[in-house]
């Protein structure tokens, strides 16, 4: 890692897949001069924080949540929207500290994630192909010609609406919204007025006494409150990260601003791409998703090109196996990972493994897919000694139709009724709700060989 970052002219001279194609040089380039002048959306100092806790969640001392949408709208930046995505959040984190007994890391994916790799370049319809739809952040979901056109003005948009969603994050997490006691309200409704099994309402009780125990020792400072929340997306688009990065006056070394974690996804993830010689100049914590086509040895070579010092909490691996071959392809990258001596969080995306199109032509998940795949990524990393340190999960705030099962028993017929995303589908409130409550049962049994004495609780833990 250097003080520099390498030019735009020497990203694009590499393979730079899932790339806008911009008609007008000019227009980009004023675009990315305006960029250039904006104000951080993140602190290099609170990069540093998320990657001092990335590090204890890589050596098992934390655990890491992080979700939000499959791909942010700018219509979706209204509070209602925000506030309902934190909701879902904080009280999935609220179950999982509780469950895990140790610090839960949450992360937002969310305030960035305007943009989408594609597997096509472009979509017919009636015999009319257009460029696809890539996000927000390059075009527009209306099909025609001018709305998807790539268009390099709405990376100004993807600026501005991250600014609003952060300030308004950082308002609701510190000014009262995420009470621990609030919080777990929301749990304790779910719980009573869903038809989840009577295990989670016996940890919903329990919850509620230590709840009742802390109010009775009259505990109520800032950390009962308040809760810190990081930001992270994709690095998917080039001109706008590096845009945003900027050069730390403490450190003197490089920072994407645009989010505390960035990620290189599945299809950019060329160890002679563009993305990973981008990434691998920065400070800020880098997650990599690999799907089962990654090779062990492949991926040991990209870890130690973005991380040769082997820097604890620097690296975050978000599997995304499916849960036919989870059980399969893991367990041998798990073990390639550590035998190279580093430490590495190890999180679990149980979502873009298990897509599939319902018979009305829905692209759809099932949530039991999406549980046996958790299920799977514990048991592997139970079996190896190693810590199953957190899940990546697309979800929304909202009672919308986009994944099939859970508690409310939603089957294929009832997709049509709130199918809102404009890419992948999420789970809804009560189905995140669920799976928190799924996971928090494999936390609270601990991992064979690891101890599984119960720490003492600290408030900022929640």
């Amino acid at each position: 890692m250097t003080n520099q970052i390498p030019t735009l002219a020497q990203l694009h001279s590499l393979v730079a897949q899932q790339q806008p194609q911009y008609d007008d040089a000019n227009e980009l380039d004023s675009v990315l001069a305006e960029l250039r002048t904006r104000p951080p959306l993140v602190f290099a100092g609170e990069c540093d924080e998320l990657r001092r806790k990335i590090a204890d969640v890589a050596a098992g001392r934390s655990f890491l949540l992080q979700g939000g949408d499959c791909a942010e709208n700018f219509d979706s930046v209204t509070a209602q929207d925000i506030r309902g995505k934190l909701r879902v959040l904080l009280s999935m984190a609220v179950v999982l500290t509780y469950a895990a007994q140790m610090p839960v890391v949450k992360v937002g994916r969310i305030a960035g994630q305007y943009a989408k790799p594609r597997s096509k370049d472009y979509e017919t319809r009636n015999g009319v192909s257009l460029p696809s739809y890539r996000g927000d952040g390059v075009n527009s979901l209306e099909f025609t010609p001018a709305a998807r056109r790539h268009d390099p003005t709405r990376l100004i948009e993807v600026y501005n609406r991250s600014s609003a969603t952060l300030n308004l994050l950082r308002a609701f997490v510190k000014g009262g919204f995420a009470d621990l006691r609030t919080v777990h309200t929301w749990n304790s409704d779910f719980v009573h007025s869903s038809n989840v099994e009577e295990r989670y309402e016996t940890m919903a009780a329990e919850i509620e006494r230590a709840m009742a125990f802390m109010v009775a020792c009259g505990v109520d400072d800032a950390s009962i409150r308040t809760v810190d929340l990081y930001s992270s997306h994709e690095a998917l688009l080039l001109e706008y990260e590096h845009a945003l990065t900027r050069i730390d006056s403490r450190t003197l070394t490089p920072y994407d601003t645009s989010a505390h974690m960035v990620w290189v996804g599945e299809r950019t993830r060329r160890i002679d791409g563009a993305h990973v010689e981008f990434v691998r100049h920065l400070r800020n914590p880098i997650g990599f998703k690999f799907g089962p086509t990654i090779r062990p040895d492949e991926a040991v070579e990209l870890l130690n090109r973005v991380d040769p010092d082997h820097e604890p909490g620097r690296i975050t691996i978000i599997t995304r196996m499916g849960a036919n071959l989870v059980g399969k392809v893991l367990p041998e990258l798990v073990g390639a990972v550590t035998s190279t001596g580093r430490e590495v969080a190890w999180v679990c995306d149980p979502m873009h493994g298990n897509t599939f199109t319902s018979e009305n032509g829905y692209k759809t998940r099932a949530f039991a897919d999406v549980v046996a795949e958790v299920n799977g990524f514990f048991d592997v990393h139970n079996e190896m000694g190693t810590w199953p340190g957190g899940v990546h999960i697309e979800l929304t705030g909202d009672d919308v139709t986009e994944c099939v099962g859970g508690v409310d028993e939603l089957d294929e017929t009832d997709l049509i009724s709130r199918y809102e995303t404009a890419c992948d589908p999420r789970l809804n409130r009560n189905q995140s709700l669920e799976l928190a409550f799924t996971i928090a049962e494999r936390l609270s049994k601990g991992i064979p060989g690891r101890s599984n004495a119960v720490q003492a609780y600290r408030l900022e833990d929640f």
